[in-house]
């Protein structure tokens, strides 16, 4: 509506609200934050998305969806009413390093779609590229891994002493776990520290805080207790394994973003606010160790299309 499109003007005026998710996650923070958006029940702030514009007919033919959710979870008719929204965590740009055919670093090991990282994306996920992440590359490397068992490639079984020791972490370490931590507090602290150090805007000063946090938070988790001692169907043992990768990958994400002294995509720094080409324009590449993720870099393939400045 009139008062939406003067909201995206300021930030995007000739894509206005269809311009890339991470402009407009920023307009939409920076609007909250200059004190324009409402309070929410969490006591936050949030900011309406109006669609009464569009008529019955034309949400229920191209947004049914967006109603269904709005109308299940929240109990509001976009039909009737603005739906209120705020930037989140969508989706994580990264994964596990693979070539061109989705083949990994490890010999017999491929991955493909949203767990995979071709580098295609860059640090923005434009929409619908995770539809190419799984469809196109689903089918070449499924193409791979069938032509490398047709020529001979068996499976890698594992040395049995590393079954066997991730089988006692599991089963005998994990289920043993009798702490005075609670894991599903650890993971809401998690997740609000993320949003908080780790958000739409950062600065290195958040992030090392944030960092901090996290480390403190896996210490914590080492205490934890799994109630739940049952070696089958035990979602409570299923979340203390979920919540130790969560740890771990925020961990590899904050420490990351704070080593990368620039702005690109999505990764927006407040101490460093301009896009860096000559130091920055490399991958980042995590490996892990017993003291911590340690950090590599590679280059950006640009034989095809230089960077050049965005301007929307």
């Amino acid at each position: 509506n009139a008062e939406g499109d003067r909201f995206m003007e300021k930030y995007a005026p000739k894509m206005m609200e269809t311009a890339p998710r991470d402009i407009v996650s920023r307009s939409e923070q920076t609007e909250i934050e200059e004190g324009r958006g409402q309070p929410s029940s969490d006591g936050g702030h949030q900011i309406l998305l109006d669609l009464t514009h569009l008529g019955a007919d034309k949400i229920n033919k191209r947004l049914p969806l967006i109603r269904e959710v709005c109308m299940k979870f929240i109990g509001l008719d976009p039909i009737l009413e603005p739906i209120p929204i705020r930037p989140v965590a969508h989706y994580s740009m990264g994964g596990i390093e693979v070539d061109i055919n989705g083949k990994a670093k490890i010999e017999g090991v491929w991955a493909a779609g949203e767990v995979a990282c071709v580098s295609m994306h860059g640090a923005n996920r434009l929409g619908s590229n995770s539809t190419a992440e799984c469809l196109v590359w689903g089918a070449i490397t499924g193409r791979e891994i069938v032509k490398a068992i047709d020529s001979g490639l068996a499976a890698v079984e594992p040395a049995q002493e590393k079954v066997d020791a991730e089988e006692k972490r599991i089963y005998g370490d994990f289920l043993e776990r009798n702490g005075d931590e609670n894991l599903y507090e650890i993971r809401h602290e998690l997740r609000k520290l993320m949003d908080n150090h780790f958000g739409v805007f950062r600065t290195g000063e958040s992030m090392q805080a944030g960092l901090d946090k996290i480390k403190e938070l896996q210490r914590r988790f080492a205490n934890i207790a799994v109630k739940d001692k049952s070696p089958t169907y035990n979602t409570n043992l299923m979340n203390a394994l979920e919540t130790e990768n969560m740890l771990e990958l925020a961990e590899v994400s904050v420490l990351a973003g704070l080593t990368r002294t620039e702005s690109r995509g999505g990764h927006s720094r407040r101490d460093y606010t301009v896009r860096d080409d000559e130091n920055w324009l490399k991958h980042t590449l995590a490996r892990y160790t017993p003291d911590g993720p340690e950090l590599d870099y590679k280059p950006v393939d640009i034989s095809k299309w230089k960077p050049v400045e965005r301007k929307y």
